[in-house]
């Protein structure tokens, strides 16, 4: 399995929560929220709560859980309420992917484009989530629940998921099962091969 390549940081003065050489996420701050600020390509903003984003004379309202994309050169406002802004870095090193590529079942894809695209990952209780792969990724979960999972040449194993903790996940292929008290809801962040 491949390292994580993770750097973290979860203190409440800190706005950074997550940062590595693919991506960038903060905590209720925009760090690239100009067109063409350094080491910002493509960024996200998922909201944690109730969120106001301007942009020019547009006002877009969010939920807990929705997505609001700006492609490179493009430029918002800091946006108002509880939000992470994830910030793809457009000089990253290749991306890594599985040798199969096999797209999840029964998640909503909420947008892509020809770099990575972002899936609400939804499982009821007691469902499971035929084999599949990710290429590397930002997932923000948005319940507390567990999973059990059957990975491609490891043992099963449980997983208690933690909301509201941006993570950076490797390559992997897997099946996966719903084990806990309430659905598995959360967003997804994949980059293309």
């Amino acid at each position: 399995m491949l390292p994580l390549m993770l750097a973290v940081s979860f203190t409440v003065q800190d706005t950074i929560v997550l940062e590595n050489d693919y991506v960038r996420v903060s905590q209720n701050s925009v760090l690239c929220a100009k067109a063409g600020t350094a080491g910002c390509g493509d960024r996200v903003i998922v909201a944690r709560g109730d969120v106001t984003i301007r942009k020019g004379s547009a006002v877009e309202h969010l939920r807990r859980g929705d997505i609001r994309v700006f492609e490179a050169g493009s430029s918002y406002e800091k946006p108002t309420g509880e939000y992470w802004e994830v910030a793809w870095k457009p000089t990253h090193p290749p991306v890594q992917s599985p040798k199969e590529l096999i797209r999840p079942a029964k998640n909503e894809v909420k947008f892509e484009n020809s770099r990575f695209f972002a899936f609400e990952e939804k499982l009821a209780v007691g469902d499971t989530r035929a084999r599949h792969s990710h290429s590397q990724r930002v997932v923000i979960q948005l319940n507390r629940t567990k999973l059990h999972y059957w990975m491609d040449g490891e043992p099963e194993s449980d997983r208690d998921i933690t909301p509201d903790r941006p993570a950076y996940n490797p390559p992997a292929t897997h099946t996966v099962k719903c084990v806990g008290d309430l659905p598995l809801r959360g967003i997804v962040l994949e980059l293309k091969p």
